[in-house]
């Protein structure tokens, strides 16, 4: 037997009942756990009879080993009689246990809040028609140009802006050789800005088996304390030069960069690519300015235990981004002088908005019955198995085996939900301003890495 009550709006108390009988089992098998590691003078180790045990050391003996099988289980069977879903583990407290009596314990949990639904069908939204010109796929394949340089030793001449410097050099600080500032077969690109400032500049001009000295000073801020703010020099000997070369834009280049024979097959793909890009972008666009109408017409609170697990997936997105470029988070915290905690406030207000908008969805999800059926289930591990090219079944088997099937169901779910808010919506179409244009020209890069599709940020569930 269950009874509840409500806290406040997102924690609830339970008062749960377990029947004496199955108190009394649980004794039972608590007791045939415990005997065997207690020794009693005149008896067998784990042949002490039950009220032998419970008269020496007390009934209590067995209360810890009883709760920790009976507790989980009634907790469980209580959540099946109530209409609120826990987000975090209950705070347990036992208020009666004794032989011949039931079992009643209180469990105090933070559940997800209710929410009031406003309008969520019939919505008007603006929609900008995707946009793509011919401009555009110049662009793309002047930046492509850009990508494949090709670098042209050169033989004479001085080195200028933009060239690759092969160089060694020695830094002297007062006279004397510093520590670090040697090297051998540097390569320096003129121009990176990536050496102490006016390094580079002063190498302009030099020519082949050159020797310089360069005059620079170290920043103040510089992380060398010894260093920082002081005049060095740089003893620097040109070994080679290299100049920048943009391939030719003809048939041979879209061989080489592609999958296709001629710079025309080539364009017309680029430009169906990003035309493809712009629609995602644009249904994106559209999907997320009705979710945000949507959660605005209704009531929810956002409890902070969901804001705190949004923020941890945040950080944790952002560690595995930064590790692919060869960065740990706290070694981009210390380069930008950041810490984790102020990295969540920089996120908290966004955060809060997308675990508003779960929930509404969720609750748009429960009151349309939007459910995955099996064949929506076959088809999305259709389309997961086409983006690691694997076979449905094995994608399937991961899931179930790591217990995450119920979460790729929900996801399902959501994406009805998602869906069928777009199909009641009145979309009006209008022409993309020039912010927008200038959003369509960014989606080059995504075409160029022929990306596959993602799941929608909206969509993303709480685990």
């Amino acid at each position: 037997m269950t009874k509840w009550e409500k806290i406040d709006n997102n924690k609830v108390s339970m008062e749960v009942e377990v029947e004496a009988e199955k108190l009394e089992e649980a004794l039972g098998q608590a007791y045939r756990k415990v005997v065997g590691k207690i020794h009693v003078p005149g008896f067998r180790k784990g042949k002490v009879p039950r009220r032998i045990l419970e008269a020496r050391f007390g009934p209590e003996i067995l209360y810890e080993e009883a709760l920790e099988v009976l507790v989980p289980q009634a907790y469980e069977k209580a959540l099946e009689e109530v209409d609120f879903e826990p987000i975090d583990q209950p705070e347990l407290s036992i208020k009666q246990i004794e032989q011949g009596k039931p079992l009643i314990f209180e469990a105090k949990v933070d559940v997800k809040p209710e929410v009031e639904l406003g309008q969520y069908t019939g919505v008007e939204v603006d929609s900008e028609e995707p946009e793509v010109t011919e401009e555009q796929v110049d662009e793309y394949l002047a930046d492509l140009q850009e990508k494949h340089m090709r670098l042209v030793v050169v033989e004479e001449g001085e080195v200028e802006e933009g060239n690759i410097t092969m160089i060694d050099f020695v830094g002297y600080l007062e006279g004397e050789p510093f520590e670090g500032g040697k090297a051998e077969n540097y390569s320096l690109e003129i121009g990176s800005a990536t050496f102490i400032p006016g390094f580079e500049e002063q190498l302009i001009g030099s020519k082949l088996e050159e020797e310089k000295e360069i005059q620079v000073k170290f920043p103040e801020d510089y992380q060398k304390e010894d260093l920082a703010g002081k005049d060095v020099t740089f003893k620097v000997t040109i070994k080679g030069i290299k100049r920048k070369e943009k391939p030719t834009m003809d048939d041979d280049f879209a061989k080489e960069v592609s999958d296709f024979d001629t710079l025309e097959e080539f364009r017309q793909d680029v430009l169906n690519k990003l035309k493809t890009d712009a629609e995602k972008k644009a249904r994106t666009d559209l999907e997320e300015k009705i979710i945000e109408i949507v959660t605005e017409n209704s009531k929810v609170d956002a409890p902070e235990i969901l804001i705190e697990r949004e923020l941890d997936r945040v950080i944790s997105d952002f560690s595995q981004q930064l590790k692919m470029q060869g960065l740990s988070l706290e070694q981009y915290c210390q380069l930008t002088e950041n810490t984790e905690e102020t990295i969540k406030e920089d996120n908290r207000t966004e955060a809060e908005k997308r675990v508003r908008a779960n929930l509404v969805l969720e609750a748009i999800m429960k009151k349309e019955d939007f459910t995955a059926s099996p064949e929506d289930m076959d088809e999305k591990f259709k389309k997961m198995a086409q983006s690691y090219q694997q076979e449905p079944e094995n994608i399937k088997e991961y899931f179930e085996k790591s217990g995450q099937l119920d979460i790729i169901k929900k996801e399902v779910a959501f994406r009805k939900a998602v869906d069928f808010l777009v199909s009641e919506a009145k979309v009006n179409k209008v022409a993309p301003t020039p912010e927008k244009v200038d959003l369509l020209e960014n989606l080059t890069t995504e075409a160029e890495n022929d990306m596959t599709e993602t799941e929608d940020k909206v969509t993303q569930t709480e685990e």
